[in-house]
């Protein structure tokens, strides 16, 4: 049974004045507060909600400079977290994402199944066979990098916006270090995961009619390369050696020696070897090889463990 006066929606609001006052109406009445984030918007969006919408839930936040998605949201949680809501969803004011979902996205967190739900909008065929094919293609890889780098093997679409996440989870992170921009919710899974929250994925569909996206996959696809190669390495470090050392951590750690010698040695004796103009024998060729297929094996198994470490249960009741 949802509490209604513990439901709060933080709505970031830039370049949406068309929209956002229906996202508003669309809101059930299962929320209690409603927060609308004007991130420095030119179109001054909120004010505009000021003047033009009734809702009583409503409270309007200004942000003095524009700092991203993440940012307008990150400043709506700590509104919401100040204020006593128990839940905090977030949804996009363009119209893309249905607010009638938000029960389904609250519901596993109310029932202590879950401290983070997020959209997948990769769950049917149907929902898959609306979307832009450049952008199928990229999240896509997107995805798979966040998988690596998050260690929430079991979720996809990692940049959907559609989020509702427990306000004792969202008041343990690290708001300040976590990105600002269109890396927002892939640095919250990240941030996530050093919580071991638990991540579960939401079934929807996606709206797509006039709205234009200012996400760009080709352009942002180099800085999420390198940011989620970032988080995977801190995440290895902080969850395998600093905070525990495991069988899966020698296997990492013997394993990568391993490669690492295995790939170099075979490079410097092709190279050396070729300018003397001598054929490289056997045993140094397996010398290379070898070193390279156990290390290969070792890593395999430490990915297998990974996978299977993957948070499983809520941490907020332990809080």
């Amino acid at each position: 049974m949802l509490i209604a006066n513990t439901i709060a929606v933080v709505i970031p609001s830039y370049k949406v004045k068309s929209h956002i006052l229906d996202v508003i109406a669309s809101i059930g009445k299962e929320c209690s507060s409603i927060y609308v984030v004007d991130d420095c918007c030119p179109e001054k969006s909120g004010e505009f909600v000021r003047q033009h919408c009734n809702d009583n839930r409503v409270k309007v936040i200004f942000n003095p400079k524009n700092t991203g998605v993440g940012g307008a949201v990150l400043a709506g949680y700590t509104a919401a977290i100040k204020d006593g809501a128990t839940i905090i969803v977030k949804i996009d004011g363009d119209g893309q994402m249905d607010p009638s979902l938000l029960p389904k996205f609250i519901a596993p967190i109310l029932n202590g199944y879950a401290d983070y739900t997020k959209g997948n909008r990769f769950y049917d065929i149907r929902y898959i066979s609306r979307m832009p094919f450049m952008r199928i293609m990229g999240n896509l890889s997107l995805s798979f990098m966040t998988k690596l780098s998050s260690g929430y093997w079991n979720i996809f679409d990692p940049t959907n916006g559609y989020t509702a996440i427990h306000a004792k989870i969202a008041e343990k992170l690290p708001l300040e270090k976590i990105s600002h921009r269109y890396f927002f919710e892939t640095d919250m899974l990240f941030r996530l995961n050093t919580f071991r929250a638990m991540v579960v994925d939401i079934p929807m569909d996606a709206k797509y009619g006039d709205e234009k996206s200012n996400l760009k996959i080709y352009r942002i696809l180099g800085e999420f390369l390198f940011k989620n190669i970032r988080n995977g390495f801190k995440r290895i470090l902080y969850n395998y050696f600093l905070r525990d050392f495991t069988l899966a951590s020698l296997e990492l750690l013997i394993g990568s020696l391993l490669f690492i010698f295995g790939f170099f040695w075979g490079i410097y004796k092709w190279w050396h070897n070729s300018h003397l103009g001598i054929v490289t024998p056997t045993g140094t060729i397996m010398l290379s090889v070898l070193p390279i297929i156990i290390g290969i094996q070792l890593i395999l198994g430490f990915l297998a463990y990974d996978i299977s470490n993957t948070p499983k249960e809520a941490q907020h009741k332990l809080m």
